[in-house]
Order: C-alpha cells, then structure tokens, then sequence
C-alpha cells in the first residue's frame, strides 16, 4: 500500500513537522508514505472573488499534476462525509481490496480545492464542521490513517 498526502503550503512549525515525522514513522510498518508539498499563491488583502479563482486554478493544476492515473483520490473537504475512525479503517480496507495500491489525500490551501480536483476526487471526507487549519490537518489526517490501520490489525491503540 502507498499513501500519498498532497499538500497546498509549506509547513513551519516545528512541533507539526515532529508530530507528522512521529506517525509516518509509525505508518510505514503498514505502507510507504509520501508527503508533497506544494507552493500556495499568494493571495492580496481583500482579493476578489475571480482573484480567489484564479489561485485556486493555478493551485489545483499542480495538485493534479502530482495525482496518479490509477490513485484512489480523497480530498478533504468541509462539505464531504464524515466518518467514525472505524468506518474510515473499513473505507481503506475496502479500497485495499477494491484493488488499490495507491491512495491519495489532498488537503487544499487556505482558499480550500479548485473544483477540478474535488471532482477528480472518488471520495470527499470531512473530520467535521470546525475550521482547522490546513497546516495542523496534516497531522490530524497522518495520525488518523495510522489508526485507521491499528485499527484493522485489531490493536489496543485505538481503545
């Protein structure tokens, strides 16, 4: 199994990057994983709606460019389903046996994800309606694939 995490934005903060670091760690016992990362357009103070666009489209294509022809796309998004971390273990064990070898996971910028790429997407998923920050859902979304596998091996982990 490949993971593969495509990110909008570099991340600075030290105790995110150990944190991501600690469960990649942990995650390869279960499959490789990749983070990319990618440059975000600057967007002015009070920029319009097409401005806003037009970051999106620029920031979505370099996202499409890094998405493989046979990936399993999830795309986080606020408008996308919601799981428990049991369905979500399930939801990856299923795709696993659907045939995948390679899922991918797209966390957009502060803008969110030009609408191509959630349509390319064959899954959108959201951890819920509060805002976080992309930067710190890295490592929500890291930590929660790593469970997501705990939980399949039937690890106390989880409990």
């Amino acid at each position: 199994m490949n993971i593969k995490l495509i990110t909008v934005g570099k991340l600075k903060e030290d105790y995110l990057k150990a944190g991501i670091a600690e469960y990649t760690k942990r995650l390869s016992r279960f499959a490789k994983t990749e983070i990319i990362e990618l440059a975000d357009e600057k967007t002015p103070d009070k920029a319009s709606e097409a401005q806003n666009q037009q970051i999106l489209a620029k920031e979505g294509a370099r996202i499409q460019e890094k998405i493989g022809a046979r990936d399993y796309v999830i795309v986080l998004a606020i408008e996308g389903k919601q799981l428990a971390s049991e369905a979500f273990a399930q939801k990856l064990a299923t795709v696993a046996l659907d045939g995948y070898s390679d899922i991918t996971f797209i966390i957009g910028g502060s803008l969110g994800l030009d609408p191509a790429v959630k349509q390319r997407a064959d899954m959108k998923m959201s951890f819920g309606l509060l805002t976080l920050p992309h930067q710190l859902m890295r490592l929500v979304l890291v930590e929660q694939v790593y469970r997501a596998f705990m939980i399949q091996q039937g690890s106390p982990y989880h409990k």
